[in-house]
């Protein structure tokens, strides 16, 4: 079941608009893993939300599945900062584990 996320809306039309920010823990997270941050910008368009935090203390964020150039899955973690309406905040982004989540990587295993 997909869920709907304002949040992920709007990253999209920021991300479109180019008014995005990767975060400090976000650069070392996709070199960690191996992934280009164009590739997680470029993807977020495709995206699908997996867990959204509209209340998030910090501002509103969404843990969105994403896929590399190569297809395969990416998690990352999108944000915008609160009390403001821009810009998009790429958080972290990862490959996530498949021993955590079901096979479409929708869902944390229990």
């Amino acid at each position: 079941m997909r869920i709907t996320s304002k949040t992920l809306r709007r990253v999209q039309q920021l991300v479109a608009k180019e008014e995005v920010r990767i975060s400090v823990h976000g650069y070392n997270e996709l070199a960690d893993d191996g992934i280009l941050a164009t590739e997680v910008i470029a993807g977020v368009a495709e995206g699908v939300a997996v867990e959204d935090y509209p209340d998030y203390g910090k501002g509103p964020c969404v843990l969105v599945l994403q896929r590399a150039v190569a297809g395969e899955p990416v998690h990352a973690v999108w944000g915008i900062p609160g009390g403001a309406a821009a810009p998009a905040v790429l958080i972290t982004a990862y490959r996530p584990d498949p021993k955590r989540w079901t096979d479409n990587f929708l869902r944390r295993k229990p």
